[in-house]
């Protein structure tokens, strides 16, 4: 039987100067507790630029973001 695509082990992995590319069967929640959104791929911000956070808008080649 193949197995769901939500029912992989959930990764996150940091891209070289990009954004965390979560794949897996994740839920994502704001500070309070409160659903932003349930999914199995994200690419979420790591520069801090995003006007869509927790979301990449690629802000980051903009912002001329290089990971430490």
């Amino acid at each position: 039987m193949p197995q769901e695509a939500g029912d992989d082990p959930a990764t996150m992995v940091p891209t070289s100067d990009d954004p965390y590319l979560v794949r897996g069967n994740v839920t994502l929640s704001d500070g309070d507790g409160n659903l932003i959104e349930r999914g199995t791929r994200y690419t979420l911000c790591r520069c801090g630029h995003s006007g869509n956070k927790p979301f990449c808008d690629n802000s980051h080649v903009l912002a001329g973001f290089t990971a430490p």
